[in-house]
């Protein structure tokens, strides 16, 4: 279930990146009506159910319009108004923080994994993981990092939480550059609770899987919006 879910997610979040670099190399531009649902749904080789999750999004965050009957369809407003001062990222730099995330929150999850945890750490990760769920849209990027750090705090090596909220702060900078997005909170979400649970199981490879797929969204998400050639 898990696994599907997984795959899922990242099914949204490609074709989520596909629309906006298309939109912002030009492929489709402002004015423009995107191809008929069913034709894009082929053409970029997802479901409708999807592409209309990704369309919604973007519709949300005032990337598109869209307007049902027979004349309707989805047509592009513009891209962010602070895209243009945050596209100039270099992809060398982005590659760089992202790869150092993967590489810093993969290593935390495998020490927390084999760690003894005592009931107090067990529960300090569950407080964690379940503020994220409960947490308002404008706060959960703090409540975001604070899980991922407590990842870092039961791991027993205490430069490693210095590393994790390094990493975690060159992230979030990065996030803050564009729109909050529900689904993906709501996936990232489920892959918190599936990240605890291998954690809590002992389960060092479901635990370290899981958190490249977590971490892989995110890439998706910021290279869609960033980078743009």
């Amino acid at each position: 279930m898990q696994s599907h879910q997984s795959s899922r997610r990242n099914i949204f979040e490609e074709t989520l990146s596909t629309v906006l670099r298309r939109i912002s190399l030009g492929q489709y531009i402002r004015g423009e009506k995107l191809p008929a649902e069913r034709d894009l749904a082929i053409e970029l080789g997802v479901s409708r159910s999807t592409l209309r999750d990704v369309l919604g999004e973007l519709q949300t965050t005032g990337i598109l319009e869209i307007s049902r009957g027979r004349y309707g369809g989805a047509r592009v407003v513009g891209l962010p108004s602070d895209y243009e001062r945050h596209k100039s990222v270099k992809p060398e730099d982005l590659d760089d923080a992202l790869r150092f995330r993967e590489v810093i929150e993969v290593a935390a999850v495998r020490l927390a994994t084999e760690a003894t945890l005592s009931a107090g750490q067990r529960r300090h990760l569950h407080e964690a993981c379940n503020a994220c769920t409960s947490a308002e849209e404008d706060a959960y990027r703090q409540f975001d990092s604070r899980f991922h750090i407590a990842i870092a705090e039961v791991s027993g090596i205490p430069s490693l939480i210095s590393a994790v909220s390094d990493v975690r702060e060159r992230i979030n900078s990065l996030l803050d550059s564009i729109p909050m997005i529900s689904v993906n909170l709501t996936h990232a979400n489920e892959q918190h609770q599936a990240i605890l649970s291998a954690i809590l199981s002992g389960d060092t490879g479901a635990a370290e899987r899981l958190t490249i797929e977590h971490t892989s969204g995110t890439a998706t998400l910021l290279r869609g919006y960033l980078l743009h050639s």
